[in-house]
């Protein structure tokens, strides 16, 4: 075995001086700034809260869980993000924001993902272009649930130096000096639940809003709301001194519900949505309430409610007495938005009737001949310059009618996404393929894509199956139209017409998909795994495929390998179970394992029907550490493309690479603490790949390119494209020098070239 494979890697590890001299030269002539764009897919994720400006017709704000805030610019039509400067992870889960009432450059935000997370008060004099930030002692929940009530975040529309939030464990929160400084407002009855002590999560106070006819120009207003999310028998608080004092708002809600949303109209009316359980999931009750602040009434206006709960609330600043609310969890028939123009004495449900043309978005079909009216619809906003501009965000996208009178005269509403430049998702995996698409993803909820243009949202999901999440992508190294995927089911898919598959495979380059056949022993053999594979350790079984297209070999807990797509499967002989094969990318009977547990590599010359133990010098001695323990982690062990026994293995102890076979790796030492690494198209003069990684370089964590195999390395991305450092997963283009595809956790993917 030894023999073998060392001859057929023989004279891999020469290296010539003049080889060295022109990747030099080339790196240094490359070492240009980067450009960097989103690929375009369109929203993709959930926006919990949109807020338009009162002050300037057309500005408006929305925050997202995990991907920063987004301004949208009128005048171009579209969304800009607001953070990507940002190098805080923790900064992208926007727990509420505050559009200022007095000046429209103004704008805060409360940011924090997780409690872990240091919270932060964001401020901005324009319009998010820049900001100071300063570290509060409470944290917050941006990416948790309860993530959809709110706003928590207000600011007093009579002086705007004056701003309150209301925080999920610490109570009531107050700044007098324009969000530099907070202190808790101890007068207030709700001290706050403290820090959990597991992993649930508090709703705290949901949200504060403002009374502006209780004050004037340049003094505090004297009457304020805050809403309450955790479990108490009053839903609401007052003060009508300016802070100083509170009381509970007696009647109302019953005890058990939580107040989510609540919006004031001028003639000092309240209306309050509430829910039993915070959400966005596990919603089971709720209410709509309205209040007369002048007098004290409550009226209950519920609309109907078959399960589920109210969340987003929305008034007509135009029209009194004319509301919106949606719907949430109201899983059967689906989840709508009420529509009263009575005071909430009757309502309209605009499900039924509503019209979206998704031709810009059409992955939001799932695979289906139209869109569900949607999901999660925390965030919905009236424009309040324009009564017949509504908008809703769903957890894939948001939605905006343009004709929502419509609805007065039982006519359909008319949607559109209103998404252009928000790119808010997940994205677990990333592969560009020498051929056919430039790019294949592998995307968290919404499966995946083949993007053939970078700049429009693709016309390829990835359907028949679809997945939820598509955790690993493969192709053919030397057969780029045989690719393969692994991934994890839908939710209640058999509901949505989805056979839960997890395993597919395409024969033209990720454009059109067929399910593969779950592994069943062939004629004569006993079975060696359960006739489902999705069921090994991480809830589904990564693939991978032969150089030349022919084999499959699955890692479900004992690896076994298929000929005929997956109609029959067979164990591979002499691997240990829990082991995942990576082939060669030319030779397509190679296939190579390590076993983390005790460091042994395994090494298949045919086609991964047996593996056999061969001697391998050179990895660190810890092998055992860089064992990946969760399926969305990228596998450290990758095959260079178009080099035969080129094999690298990225490790905490460092880099090593192997150029014959595993038989023996060398570290790299290129002062670059590599993360994830992957390959694209070599420089001019070169045949070898250049490197891409995610890695550290003393203090910066980024983006980084080697033309010379990994010895030096350059950062390609720079102090305006940080993204949070939030990248999972990254792949070169082999078709276009210098081209990086980068994996974000909630700003989608980001790609760079040389500008």
């Amino acid at each position: 075995m030894t023999t073998g494979v060392t001859r057929r890697t023989a004279g891999l590890l020469a290296l010539s001086v003049s080889g060295l001299a022109a990747t030099a030269r080339a790196q240094a002539r490359d070492a240009a700034p980067y450009s960097w764009r989103n690929v375009v897919v369109g929203a993709g994720g959930f926006i919990p809260g949109i807020v338009f400006s009162r002050v300037e017709r057309g500005l408006a704000y929305a925050r997202s869980d995990m991907g920063g805030a987004y301004r949208f610019d009128a005048a171009v039509g579209r969304w800009k993000p607001l953070m990507d400067s940002g190098p805080r992870s923790g900064d992208f889960g926007i727990e509420s924001i505050a559009a200022d009432p007095i000046d429209a450059d103004i704008v805060h935000a409360a940011v924090g993902v997780h409690r872990a997370d240091p919270g932060a008060m964001l401020r901005s004099s324009d319009r998010g272009a820049t900001w100071i930030r300063t570290e509060v002692p409470f944290r917050m929940g941006g990416n948790e649930d309860g993530r959809g009530l709110g706003e928590r975040l207000a600011i007093d529309p009579n002086d705007n130096r004056i701003l309150y939030f209301g925080s999920r464990h610490d109570g009531l929160q107050r700044s007098t000096d324009g969000g530099e400084s907070w202190r808790k407002v101890e007068t207030f009855p709700l001290k706050g639940l403290g820090m959990p002590t597991d992993r649930s999560t508090h709703g705290g106070l949901s949200f504060v809003v403002f009374d502006p006819r209780s004050g004037q120009r340049g003094q505090a207003s004297r009457t304020l709301f805050v809403g309450v999310a955790d479990p108490h028998e009053h839903a609401l608080y007052r003060s009508d001194d300016a802070g100083q004092t509170w009381r509970p708002v007696e009647g109302g809600p019953r005890a058990e519900l939580s107040a989510a949303k609540a919006e004031l109209d001028d003639r000092g009316v309240l209306y309050v949505t509430c829910t039993l359980g915070i959400g966005p999931n596990g919603v089971t009750d709720g209410a709509v309430w309205r209040l007369d602040a002048n007098t004290g009434a409550w009226s209950d206006i519920t609309p109907p409610r078959p399960l589920g709960g109210f969340m987003g609330v929305a008034l007509d600043r135009k029209r009194h007495g004319v509301i919106m609310v949606s719907t949430l969890n109201r899983w059967q028939p689906g989840d709508t938005l009420w529509r009263s123009t009575d005071d909430g004495r009757s309502w309209t449900s605009l499900r039924e009737k509503a019209r979206h043309d998704v031709s810009a978005t059409p992955y939001l079909n799932w695979g289906n001949d139209k869109p569900d009216f949607g999901w999660w619809i925390a965030a919905l906003a009236l424009d309040p310059f324009d009564s017949d501009r509504l908008v809703y965000a769903t957890g894939a996208t948001v939605y905006e009618t343009r004709n929502l009178s419509a609805a007065d005269d039982s006519k359909p509403t008319d949607w559109t996404p209103w998404v252009a430049g928000i790119e808010q998702t997940a994205v677990i995996t990333l592969v560009s393929p020498p051929k056919g698409p430039q790019l294949l993803t592998g995307f968290g909820d919404i499966s995946g894509f083949a993007h053939e243009d970078l700049s429009r949202s693709p016309q390829r999901q990835f359907t028949t199956p679809v997945f939820a999440n598509t955790n690993q992508i493969d192709y053919a190294g030397a057969a780029p139209d045989i690719v393969v995927r692994s991934g994890t089911p839908h939710e209640g898919v058999a509901s949505q017409g989805h056979d839960g598959s997890t395993l597919a495979w395409s024969d033209d380059a990720g454009l059109s998909w067929k399910p593969l056949g779950r592994p069943r022993p062939a004629s004569g053999q006993t079975p060696v795994v359960a006739d489902n594979p999705r069921m090994d350790l991480y809830r589904d079984a990564p693939i991978t495929v032969s150089a030349d297209g022919s084999i499959f070999v699955l890692a479900t807990p004992q690896v076994v390998w298929s000929r005929d797509r997956g109609a029959t499967w067979r164990a591979c002989a002499g691997l240990p179970p829990l082991l995942r094969p990576v082939a060669d990318r030319k030779d397509p009977t190679l296939f190579y394992a390590l076993d983390f547990r005790t460091g042994a590599w395994y090494v298949s010359v045919d086609g991964a029907e047996s593996f056999a133990v061969v001697p391998s010098r050179g990895l660190p001695a810890t092998v055992a550490e860089n064992r990946p323990t969760w399926r969305e982690v990228a596998f450290p062990l990758k095959a260079a493309p178009d080099h035969e026994g080129d094999l690298w293995f990225v490790s905490r102890s460092g880099l090593y690479n192997s150029r014959d076979g595993g038989q023996r790796f060398d570290r790299i030492d290129g002062g670059l603490s590599v993360e994830m690494l992957d390959f694209g198209k070599p420089p001019t003069g070169s045949t070898y790949p250049a490197l891409f990684a995610i890695g550290t370089r003393g203090d910066v964590r980024g983006v980084f390119r080697s033309d010379d195999r990994g010895r030096s390395w350059i950062r390609v991305n720079d102090d305006q494209h940080e993204y949070g450092r939030r990248f999972r997963a990254i792949a070169g283009d082999p078709r276009v020098f210098g081209r990086v595809y980068v994996a974000t956790d909630g700003r989608g993917v980001v790609y760079g070239e040389p500008a």
